[in-house]
Protein backbone atom coordinates (compact mmCIF):
# COMPACT_ATOMS: atom_id res chain seq x y z
CA UNK A 1 0.00 0.00 0.00
CA UNK A 2 2.37 2.64 -1.28
CA UNK A 3 -0.13 5.42 -0.80
CA UNK A 4 0.27 5.04 2.97
CA UNK A 5 3.98 5.72 2.86
CA UNK A 6 3.70 9.29 4.15
CA UNK A 7 1.16 8.45 6.88
CA UNK A 8 2.55 7.14 10.18
CA UNK A 9 0.97 4.19 11.95
CA UNK A 10 -0.29 6.46 14.74
CA UNK A 11 -1.86 8.90 12.27
CA UNK A 12 -3.51 6.06 10.38
CA UNK A 13 -4.89 4.64 13.62
CA UNK A 14 -6.37 8.02 14.53
CA UNK A 15 -7.91 8.39 11.06
CA UNK A 16 -9.51 4.96 11.35
CA UNK A 17 -10.89 5.85 14.80
CA UNK A 18 -12.35 9.08 13.38
CA UNK A 19 -14.02 7.08 10.60
CA UNK A 20 -15.64 4.77 13.15
CA UNK A 21 -16.90 7.71 15.24
CA UNK A 22 -18.12 9.78 12.28
CA UNK A 23 -19.99 6.84 10.73
CA UNK A 24 -21.53 6.13 14.14
CA UNK A 25 -22.70 9.77 14.37
CA UNK A 26 -24.21 9.63 10.87
CA UNK A 27 -26.11 6.43 11.65
CA UNK A 28 -27.52 7.80 14.93
CA UNK A 29 -28.27 11.40 13.91
CA UNK A 30 -28.66 11.19 10.14
CA UNK A 31 -26.01 13.84 9.57
CA UNK A 32 -22.76 15.68 10.33
CA UNK A 33 -20.60 12.56 10.43
CA UNK A 34 -19.46 13.12 6.86
CA UNK A 35 -18.20 16.64 7.47
CA UNK A 36 -16.46 15.48 10.67
CA UNK A 37 -14.71 12.75 8.72
CA UNK A 38 -13.79 15.21 5.97
CA UNK A 39 -12.29 17.71 8.43
CA UNK A 40 -10.29 15.04 10.27
CA UNK A 41 -8.94 13.37 7.13
CA UNK A 42 -7.91 16.76 5.77
CA UNK A 43 -5.28 16.94 8.53
CA UNK A 44 -3.31 14.12 6.87
CA UNK A 45 -4.60 14.00 3.29
CA UNK A 46 -4.24 16.89 0.79
CA UNK A 47 -7.53 18.40 -0.36
CA UNK A 48 -6.97 17.45 -4.02
CA UNK A 49 -6.88 13.78 -2.95
CA UNK A 50 -9.35 14.05 -0.09
CA UNK A 51 -12.57 14.88 -1.99
CA UNK A 52 -12.52 11.70 -4.14
CA UNK A 53 -11.16 9.48 -1.32
CA UNK A 54 -13.76 10.80 1.13
CA UNK A 55 -16.47 10.30 -1.49
CA UNK A 56 -15.50 6.65 -2.03
CA UNK A 57 -15.48 5.93 1.72
CA UNK A 58 -18.78 7.74 2.25
CA UNK A 59 -20.35 5.82 -0.61
CA UNK A 60 -19.61 2.49 1.07
CA UNK A 61 -20.60 3.79 4.51
CA UNK A 62 -23.98 4.97 3.22
CA UNK A 63 -24.57 1.71 1.35
CA UNK A 64 -23.92 -0.18 4.59
CA UNK A 65 -26.42 2.04 6.39
CA UNK A 66 -29.03 1.53 3.66
CA UNK A 67 -28.88 -2.24 4.13
CA UNK A 68 -30.22 -1.87 7.68
CA UNK A 69 -32.98 0.68 6.95
CA UNK A 70 -33.91 -0.18 3.34
CA UNK A 71 -37.58 -0.82 4.21
CA UNK A 72 -38.00 2.88 5.01
CA UNK A 73 -36.85 4.29 1.65
CA UNK A 74 -39.29 6.67 -0.08
CA UNK A 75 -38.57 6.48 -3.78
CA UNK A 76 -40.94 9.38 -4.55
CA UNK A 77 -38.34 11.60 -2.85
CA UNK A 78 -35.22 9.82 -3.99
CA UNK A 79 -35.86 9.50 -7.74
CA UNK A 80 -36.35 13.27 -8.38
CA UNK A 81 -33.21 13.83 -6.29
CA UNK A 82 -31.26 11.36 -8.46
CA UNK A 83 -32.04 13.34 -11.61
CA UNK A 84 -31.17 16.69 -10.05
CA UNK A 85 -27.99 15.44 -8.41
CA UNK A 86 -26.76 13.89 -11.66
CA UNK A 87 -27.32 17.17 -13.52
CA UNK A 88 -25.59 19.23 -10.82
CA UNK A 89 -22.59 16.92 -10.60
CA UNK A 90 -22.32 16.72 -14.39
CA UNK A 91 -22.32 20.49 -14.86
CA UNK A 92 -19.72 20.99 -12.16
CA UNK A 93 -17.50 18.22 -13.54
CA UNK A 94 -17.58 19.75 -17.01
CA UNK A 95 -16.43 23.05 -15.57
CA UNK A 96 -19.61 25.03 -16.20
CA UNK A 97 -19.40 26.43 -12.67
CA UNK A 98 -16.35 28.32 -11.45
CA UNK A 99 -14.39 27.23 -8.39
CA UNK A 100 -14.14 30.92 -7.50
CA UNK A 101 -17.81 30.71 -6.50
CA UNK A 102 -17.06 28.24 -3.69
CA UNK A 103 -17.63 30.70 -0.84
CA UNK A 104 -21.14 31.64 -2.03
CA UNK A 105 -22.71 28.14 -1.84
CA UNK A 106 -20.90 27.45 1.43
CA UNK A 107 -22.23 30.73 2.93
CA UNK A 108 -25.78 29.87 1.80
CA UNK A 109 -25.35 26.39 3.28
CA UNK A 110 -24.30 27.89 6.63
CA UNK A 111 -27.40 30.12 6.66
CA UNK A 112 -29.64 27.14 5.90
CA UNK A 113 -28.02 25.02 8.63
CA UNK A 114 -28.35 27.71 11.32
CA UNK A 115 -31.97 28.42 10.32
CA UNK A 116 -32.76 24.74 10.79
CA UNK A 117 -31.04 24.56 14.19
CA UNK A 118 -32.20 27.85 15.73
CA UNK A 119 -35.55 28.64 14.08
CA UNK A 120 -38.34 29.57 16.55
CA UNK A 121 -41.03 26.95 16.94
CA UNK A 122 -43.58 29.23 15.24
CA UNK A 123 -41.58 29.21 12.02
CA UNK A 124 -42.25 26.26 9.70
CA UNK A 125 -40.00 23.28 9.18
CA UNK A 126 -38.59 22.89 5.69
CA UNK A 127 -41.01 20.27 4.34
CA UNK A 128 -40.47 19.94 0.61
CA UNK A 129 -42.86 18.03 -1.61
CA UNK A 130 -41.14 14.88 -2.94
CA UNK A 131 -40.82 16.26 -6.49
CA UNK A 132 -38.95 19.33 -5.19
CA UNK A 133 -36.06 17.17 -4.05
CA UNK A 134 -34.98 17.53 -7.69
CA UNK A 135 -33.73 21.03 -6.77
CA UNK A 136 -32.05 19.74 -3.63
CA UNK A 137 -30.31 17.26 -5.92
CA UNK A 138 -29.05 20.06 -8.17
CA UNK A 139 -27.46 21.83 -5.20
CA UNK A 140 -26.13 18.66 -3.62
CA UNK A 141 -24.57 17.34 -6.82
CA UNK A 142 -22.85 20.67 -7.44
CA UNK A 143 -21.63 21.04 -3.85
CA UNK A 144 -20.49 17.42 -3.69
CA UNK A 145 -17.98 17.88 -6.51
CA UNK A 146 -16.97 21.31 -5.23
CA UNK A 147 -16.61 20.81 -1.48
CA UNK A 148 -16.80 17.10 -0.62
CA UNK A 149 -19.18 16.65 2.33
CA UNK A 150 -22.88 17.09 1.54
CA UNK A 151 -24.62 15.85 4.70
CA UNK A 152 -25.25 19.31 6.26
CA UNK A 153 -27.14 20.43 3.14
CA UNK A 154 -29.31 17.32 3.04
CA UNK A 155 -29.84 17.25 6.80
CA UNK A 156 -31.43 20.70 6.72
CA UNK A 157 -34.29 19.26 4.63
CA UNK A 158 -34.81 16.26 6.91
CA UNK A 159 -35.33 17.90 10.31
CA UNK A 160 -39.07 17.32 9.97
CA UNK A 161 -41.49 15.66 12.36
CA UNK A 162 -43.62 14.09 9.61
CA UNK A 163 -40.90 11.46 9.05
CA UNK A 164 -39.63 8.83 11.48
CA UNK A 165 -35.94 8.65 12.43
CA UNK A 166 -35.46 5.53 10.30
CA UNK A 167 -37.15 7.17 7.30
CA UNK A 168 -34.84 10.15 7.65
CA UNK A 169 -31.70 8.03 7.92
CA UNK A 170 -32.79 5.75 5.07
CA UNK A 171 -33.68 8.43 2.53
CA UNK A 172 -30.81 10.75 3.42
CA UNK A 173 -28.43 7.80 3.10
CA UNK A 174 -29.79 6.85 -0.33
CA UNK A 175 -29.39 10.42 -1.56
CA UNK A 176 -25.88 10.73 -0.14
CA UNK A 177 -24.88 7.38 -1.64
CA UNK A 178 -26.04 8.54 -5.08
CA UNK A 179 -24.14 11.81 -4.74
CA UNK A 180 -20.94 10.05 -3.68
CA UNK A 181 -21.33 7.41 -6.39
CA UNK A 182 -21.37 10.16 -9.01
CA UNK A 183 -17.98 11.33 -7.75
CA UNK A 184 -16.30 8.13 -8.96
CA UNK A 185 -16.78 8.68 -12.73
CA UNK A 186 -16.48 12.45 -12.22
CA UNK A 187 -13.03 12.28 -10.65
CA UNK A 188 -11.87 9.55 -13.02
CA UNK A 189 -12.82 11.96 -15.82
CA UNK A 190 -10.80 14.66 -14.04
CA UNK A 191 -7.76 12.37 -13.90
CA UNK A 192 -7.88 10.92 -10.36
CA UNK A 193 -6.65 7.30 -10.07
CA UNK A 194 -8.65 5.54 -7.35
CA UNK A 195 -6.48 2.44 -7.78
CA UNK A 196 -3.45 4.35 -6.48
CA UNK A 197 -5.21 4.86 -3.15
CA UNK A 198 -7.21 1.65 -2.93
CA UNK A 199 -5.52 0.36 0.23
CA UNK A 200 -6.31 3.51 2.19
CA UNK A 201 -9.87 3.60 0.87
CA UNK A 202 -10.48 -0.02 1.92
CA UNK A 203 -9.13 0.54 5.45
CA UNK A 204 -11.18 3.68 5.99
CA UNK A 205 -14.26 1.95 4.55
CA UNK A 206 -13.98 -0.98 6.97
CA UNK A 207 -13.74 1.47 9.87
CA UNK A 208 -16.77 3.41 8.59
CA UNK A 209 -18.86 0.25 8.19
CA UNK A 210 -18.04 -0.78 11.78
CA UNK A 211 -19.16 2.64 13.02
CA UNK A 212 -22.33 2.40 10.94
CA UNK A 213 -23.27 -0.96 12.43
CA UNK A 214 -22.79 0.29 15.99
CA UNK A 215 -24.82 3.42 15.21
CA UNK A 216 -27.73 1.47 13.72
CA UNK A 217 -27.95 -0.60 16.91
CA UNK A 218 -28.33 2.60 18.93
CA UNK A 219 -30.78 4.11 16.41
CA UNK A 220 -33.13 1.22 17.10
CA UNK A 221 -33.17 2.12 20.81
CA UNK A 222 -33.62 5.91 20.92
CA UNK A 223 -36.84 7.94 20.81
CA UNK A 224 -37.78 10.38 18.06
CA UNK A 225 -37.29 13.33 20.43
CA UNK A 226 -33.76 12.26 21.30
CA UNK A 227 -33.04 11.63 17.61
CA UNK A 228 -34.08 15.14 16.54
CA UNK A 229 -32.13 16.74 19.41
CA UNK A 230 -29.03 14.81 18.39
CA UNK A 231 -29.60 15.73 14.74
CA UNK A 232 -29.79 19.44 15.58
CA UNK A 233 -26.65 19.18 17.70
CA UNK A 234 -24.81 17.45 14.85
CA UNK A 235 -26.01 20.14 12.43
CA UNK A 236 -24.78 22.86 14.78
CA UNK A 237 -21.30 21.33 14.81
CA UNK A 238 -21.36 21.13 11.02
CA UNK A 239 -22.50 24.76 10.75
CA UNK A 240 -19.70 25.98 13.00
CA UNK A 241 -17.22 24.04 10.89
CA UNK A 242 -18.55 25.65 7.69
CA UNK A 243 -18.28 29.16 9.17
CA UNK A 244 -14.72 28.42 10.29
CA UNK A 245 -13.84 27.34 6.74
CA UNK A 246 -15.34 30.54 5.32
CA UNK A 247 -13.34 32.87 7.57
CA UNK A 248 -10.16 30.88 8.19
CA UNK A 249 -7.06 32.55 6.71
Amino acid sequence: MAELGDISGLTLGLLLAVCVVSAFISAVTGGAGGILMFAALNVAIPLRLLVPIHGAVQLMSNLARIVYVRDHIRWDMCIPFFFGCTIGAGLMTLGLASLSWQQLPMALLAILVFYTVFKPKKLPEIRLQPRNFFWVGIGTGTLGILAGAVDPLLAAFFVRKDMTPKEIVANKSVMQAWCHALKVPAFIFLGFAFSDHLGLIVLLTVAAVIGTRIGIILLNRISSEVFFNLMRAALLVAGIRIVYQLFAP
